[in-house]
């Protein structure tokens, strides 16, 4: 950077990356600190101490009260925020419906409970969405496990949560206890993790506490402030995950309390004060065994008000549904009863067919293509949704017909839990399909047992969870599995491999300050116009059907030779374009003009303007020659046009660069014979409207410069030159304005 400035006698703003950093270090946006403390085992020691027992083992955390203000200030989610609960209900049949986490039951109760304390009535309740998930960076390494804990607030919507935005912030790496394998399995050295886990939460949680029975006063995005109540929760996390959470034995529902031999019959919900009555009252042993409850360990949640851990366990669509009952159940079932009923020999034979089934799909957008089939070892979660999309029809002719309405059911389950919206008819059709499911889904039963598999049992409690949390999508695990990648493996990549846990830290501080900056900078309008969606755009420039316009743009380039009119086209027949577009507030234009002050070699560059706020007074927006016809001389082959803002965009891989233009009309078919200048006025349609179009860019020539027909009136004194554009019907087409200009405009 630094070579290709010199040539112009400047110097790029950072001397080098130590240079960088510190900038970024001392900048104060987004700034909350890495804590750590350290836990040590402090309970009654056998004659032979194990190692672990007088092992430290450090917990590195962020204040999350700072991180959940960091949230609830920032500008750009003002609009993607709840402050209190609701019940939505279509205006047609007035049928509830299920969204966001603030439109559920569980947050409207919180409320009511806020309410009726004088001390806190009137404040806004923020929950605290938490989730927790081991992760591996590396398998040729040796610590290469990481334990992130993630935050977010359930005010802000889903999809800013899924958006892998900063909603989910990283506040902090839980200890992973370790010690050697002959005391890995000792019940003490089990009780300890589990409690350390535990103890752990609730000392990172403890700056929450005070703010959870008396309000505090924060600022908002909207710039409003606000009384704040803090509550825990749904805690995102797996099955295995949750059985820690919820001090529950495996194999057993930490949610219910359904016998583990026969889960599907049900049992009625487990709650905070009767477990905490049996762990007073009954046995150690009698709680294991009849109740599946850890009696020797303490939850996070107990040291917190209105905390309620089997209550808080979230959904897990990822594990629970599509790695779970999907792919590691059915899926391999079906390989388990081929075998069964056709022998070995028969049944490779089987799926190799069903593999080249899965191969043989089509390619379709966002669609993922499997050459070898459904058989390969590592597998995402990603991978699993994709093959849900093509492994039924591929699976019919060689399994009974039951087997593939076993598959039908669960992926209609899926797909409906999926939905952006849930309706009171959506949680019936949820039910119709799980109960189809476990009906059709007794055909395995002659080689495995289906039933008692916490994962699939899950299902059941589905349709209160939505009603109590809103749509499942956004609190699906797939989200802290998503922001591994940006907190924990891209930073341990950058890091040197060696203590990394401490760089990790620092990266991620350093992107929290940049991300904050950006935020910061972007209200104060310093990066206005970068990247915006195309509704964002059209909303800024004020032309709604900016779409259309897009849409016949790229008609008119993959489609160069179609008679028709652009107008005759319907906008519905042209692609599609629906991703971010880059907007730019200039363009450069080069081109040969000998005659005026140019470089060497007779090259001149000149830049069109299409800025919002011109030094910091008034919007410029330049006019542009427009090239029709090169084959035809002056203005026969050239148009005029007002140039409304440039921007680029991405589309099947090829980058258009483009401008938004108003077209302008020639008034007559030449010249004005008193000033020798061709007349134009502002191109306007039968309604009234502007005639805009989207144009290539390198259909530009270069910038024109148009003069009003002032006509026998007197113009105002208020008049500004940056008005004359827009206050005036007909234009001279300046030739005058250099040499080239009168060239080309004759």
């Amino acid at each position: 950077m630094a070579a290709t400035l010199a040539k112009h006698h400047d110097t790029p703003p950072f001397t080098d990356h130590k240079d960088l950093h510190n900038v970024i270090d001392v900048t104060q946006l987004g700034d909350v600190p890495w804590q750590c403390f350290s836990v040590q085992y402090t309970g009654e020691r056998p004659e032979v101490v194990p190692p672990w027992m007088d092992d430290e083992f450090e917990v590195w955390y962020r204040d999350p009260r700072e991180m959940a203000h960091n949230i609830l200030a920032n500008p750009t989610y003002k609009d993607e925020i709840d402050y209190v609960p609701f019940r939505e209900y279509n205006a047609s049949d007035d049928m509830r419906r299920w969204k966001d986490f603030m439109s559920g039951d569980w947050a409207w109760h919180q409320a009511d409970a806020i309410s009726k304390d004088p001390e806190t009535r009137g404040s806004t309740l923020v929950p605290i969405i938490l989730g927790s998930d081991k992760t591996t960076v590396s398998v040729g390494t040796g610590n290469n496990e990481y334990y992130p804990l993630y935050a977010s607030i359930g005010n802000v919507r889903n999809n800013a949560r899924r958006a892998h935005r900063d909603a989910l912030v990283i506040i902090g790496f839980l200890a992973i206890p370790k010690t050697d394998k002959k005391y890995a399995k000792d019940d003490m050295f089990r009780i300890f993790r589990r409690q350390l886990f535990h103890s752990s939460l609730s000392t990172i949680l403890s700056s929450l506490k005070p703010a959870m029975t008396e309000y505090e006063v924060v600022r908002c995005g909207d710039g409003h402030f606000r009384r704040i109540i803090y509550s825990l929760g749904p805690y995102i996390a797996d099955y295995e995950e949750q059985l820690v959470l919820s001090c529950i034995v495996k194999r057993w529902c930490p949610k219910c309390i359904a016998l583990r031999t026969d889960l599907d019959s049900g049992g009625a919900y487990r709650c905070r004060k009767h477990t905490d009555f049996m762990v007073n009252e009954l046995h150690r042993d009698i709680l294991w065994d009849e109740y599946g409850i850890i009696g020797d360990l303490v939850p996070f949640m107990n040291d917190f008000p209105r905390a309620d851990i089997h209550e808080l366990l979230s959904f897990d669509l990822l594990h629970q549904l599509i790695k779970g009952a999907f792919k590691d159940h059915l899926v391999d079932w079906v390989a388990k009863y081929l075998k069964a009923v056709h022998g070995t020999r028969r049944a490779d034979e089987i799926m190799s067919d069903i593999d080249r089934r899965v191969a043989a799909v089509a390619s379709f957008s966002g669609l993922q293509q499997f050459p070898q089939g459904r058989d390969f070892k590592q597998w995402t979660g990603d991978d699993s949704k994709a093959l849900m999309k093509v492994f039924l029809p591929a699976i019919e002719g060689h399994v009974p017909e039951d087997m593939v309405r076993a598959f039908r059911a669960l992926l209609e389950f899926c797909y409906l839990v999926r939905r952006n919206v849930i309706t009171e008819d959506t949680l019936n059709q949820i039910q119709d399909a799980l109960h189809r499911f476990h009906r059709y889904r007794k055909i395995f039963d002659v080689v495995v047992p289906t039933f008692s598999l916490p994962r699939q049992h899950s299902m059941t409690h589905y349709t209160d969870m939505i009603r109590l949390f809103g749509a499942p999508n956004g609190l699906c695990s797939s989200i802290t599995e998503s922001k591994h990648i940006k907190a924990v493996k891209e930073p341990w990549r950058w890091s040197s491999k060696h203590n990394a846990l401490g760089q990790m830290l620092v990266t991620n501080q350093r992107l929290d300050k940049l991300t904050a900056s950006r935020v910061d900078f972007d209200a104060r309008g310093m990066l206005t116009g970068t990247v915006l969606s195309i509704a964002a755009l059209a909303l800024e420039v004020a032309v709604p059907d900016l779409r259309r316009l897009i849409r016949h743009f790229l008609f008119s380039q993959l489609y160069p030779n179609d008679p028709r009119d652009l107008e005759d086209v319907p906008a519905a027949s042209c692609p599609r374009h629906e991703g971010k577009l880059q907007v730019f507030n200039s363009a450069a234009a080069t081109f040969y003009a000998p005659s005026d002050p140019s470089g060497i070699g007779g090259m001149r560059r000149e830049h069109v303007r299409a800025c919002p706020l011109w030094r910091n007074e008034y919007p410029r927006n330049d006019c542009v020659f427009i090239n029709t016809d090169s084959n035809a001389e002056g203005m026969r082959g050239l148009e005029i046009a007002r140039v409304t803002c440039f921007f680029s965009f991405k589309h099947d891989w090829e980058v258009y660069s483009c401008v938004l233009i108003q077209w302008f009309d020639k008034i007559g078919d030449c010249a004005d014979e008193d000033t020798g200048m061709w007349m134009v006025c502002p191109s306007l349609h039968e309604d009234g409207s502007r005639n805009l179009a989207v144009i290539h860019i390198e259909t530009v020539y270069r910038a024109a410069h148009l003069i009003p027909v002032y006509g026998s009136e007197y113009i105002p004194h208020s008049l500004k030159f940056y008005h004359s554009y827009d206050s005036f019907r007909s234009f001279y087409v300046n030739k005058y304005a250099d040499h080239h200009a009168f060239e080309i405009a004759s």
